[in-house]
């Protein structure tokens, strides 16, 4: 990566509180085009709060978020969603019935040209799975076909469908929440394939993992939230695994961090 790349999205001082729990307090943030950017923090580090914020599923009572340098105020995921921020959630949030065509377009399906979309609400079938198609090639996801359920895809197969539905949609971040938590080796290592592939395309992904391997195998920097707040933003190609998770758990306090296993 280069000198600085330009900031895609930044959270200012975010804040959020729940009646006497303070689960943000003052959290900064800052994702970078075409990187896999890492949050990792102990249960109750505020690192699902923070994310929620950015997806626009919770809105923090203070600070600011931007997006391209720009104020923006989230009221819902579906302000995040416009925003052109995708995010895969750990349930997944897959239709099983439903054919891997129809789970891609889920929420926003093609209507027919005319008449037969616009009054009669006719679906156009036929485009959503042309264009299905050619998003899961286009990402490397190997699945037989587009037409089958997703009751019928294994573990890694349906977390690489909404990774690709996210992919497929989004059009400037992509967030994901504990994409192979239930996943054994090689399906875990067919979604992080998948994850870099997005990145490649250009889109930043944010993953938020609790698995460490995982976690420096992809990520290009790694943000550790502690205790509501950012504590380190780190360089996984110069620090360690076991001084990693000491900083999270606050074993290493910031300030004795040496300063080559910052990112900047």
């Amino acid at each position: 990566m280069g000198a600085n790349p330009k900031l895609v999205m930044q959270a200012k001082g975010l804040v959020k509180r729940y009646g006497q729990v303070t689960a943000l307090d003052g959290a900064d943030f800052e994702l970078r085009a075409g990187e896999i950017l890492a949050v990792i923090g102990d249960n109750g580090a505020g690192k699902s709060s923070l994310i929620k914020a950015l997806s626009g599923a919770t809105i923090p009572d203070a600070g600011e978020l931007l997006l391209d340098g720009k104020p923006v105020h989230f009221r819902s995921p579906i302000d995040a969603r416009r925003a052109g921020i995708e995010t895969v959630y750990q349930d997944l949030a897959v239709a099983p019935a439903m054919s891997i065509a129809e789970n891609l377009f889920l929420g926003r399906e093609l209507r027919r040209p005319g008449f037969l979309g616009s009054v009669l609400r006719m679906l156009d079938k036929k485009k959503m799975l042309e264009e299905s198609i050619a998003r899961m090639q286009e990402l490397k996801v190997g699945i037989r076909s587009m037409t089958q359920p997703v009751e019928t895809l294994s573990g890694g197969q349906r977390q690489c469908v909404a990774v690709g539905r996210a992919a497929a949609f989004a059009q400037h971040v992509v967030i994901m929440d504990e994409p192979t938590a239930a996943l054994g080796v090689k399906e875990g290592n067919m979604v992080l394939d998948l994850i870099r592939r997005v990145r490649d395309r250009g889109l930043p992904v944010v993953l938020i993992s609790h698995n460490m391997p995982h976690v420096f195998e992809v990520a290009d920097r790694i943000h550790v939230a502690r205790l509501g707040k950012r504590a380190a933003v780190l360089n996984p190609r110069k620090i360690s695994m076991s001084d990693t998770v000491a900083v999270m758990t606050g074993a290493m306090p910031p300030e004795s961090i040496p300063s080559e296993c910052l990112a900047h």
